[in-house]
């Protein structure tokens, strides 16, 4: 795809900004389907050139952060010789630098814009650890359906998740919650943020 095709997944207002820093040499950006293990990913290809593959999102919110997220990747990756952490502190000034213009209500809502000031005094690895972040998020998607957090799940109550297998929420394990594959009866570890689908008892059991 061509890489201007990215546009159409980002708040206008962030157009012209974007252009100019999706538009450097050997950098390649495709927007692919789903994955449930993270929102965005850069590599370097063995041809030279640079890849960056961002999932397909409606939240074009959501979408703008993963971009630049990868994209000062790539620009670290650019600008380094050595060898650095993929989440240090070089990634985090760069990362802070590159969102600093977007930072405004012309292109965040002002509830969003605050919980994304916040996160970025100490941007982490993925944008998925910050609670506060991943709630407002969450508020902008388009295909929601039935879904709740799982923080909003009391305890001993059943959900679905991913559309696939039914769980009960045991108890909460410093972060995160322990939950017990109905199926199976393995436990599991589950973010306070996972989108879920509440199941009642009788649904569950029957």
């Amino acid at each position: 795809m061509k890489n201007n095709e990215v546009l159409d997944y980002i708040p206008v207002n962030s157009f012209d900004y974007v252009k100019k820093i999706i538009s450097e040499d050997n950098l390649v950006l495709k927007v692919v389907k789903e994955r449930k293990t993270k929102h965005g990913d850069f590599r370097k290809l063995k041809n030279g050139s640079n890849q960056i593959t961002l999932n397909y999102n409606k939240n074009q919110f959501r979408f703008l952060i993963t971009l630049i997220h990868e994209l000062a990747h790539f620009r670290v990756s650019n600008n380094t010789n050595k060898t650095v952490r993929p989440h240090g502190i070089e990634w985090k000034k760069t990362f802070k630098k590159m969102m600093l213009p977007l930072l405004n209500n012309k292109i965040f809502p002002d509830e969003l814009l605050s919980k994304l000031a916040k996160h970025l005094k100490n941007p982490s690895a993925s944008s998925d650890s910050d609670i506060d972040l991943v709630i407002s998020l969450n508020k902008y998607d388009l295909d929601n359906g039935e879904n709740c957090f799982l923080f909003d799940v009391l305890n001993d109550s059943f959900f679905e998740y991913r559309g696939a297998k039914i769980y009960k929420k045991i108890n909460k394990l410093r972060k995160r919650y322990i939950c017990e594959e109905i199926k199976t009866g393995k436990k599991y570890l589950f973010s306070p943020v996972s989108r879920v689908k509440k199941i009642n008892y009788e649904k569950s059991s029957g």
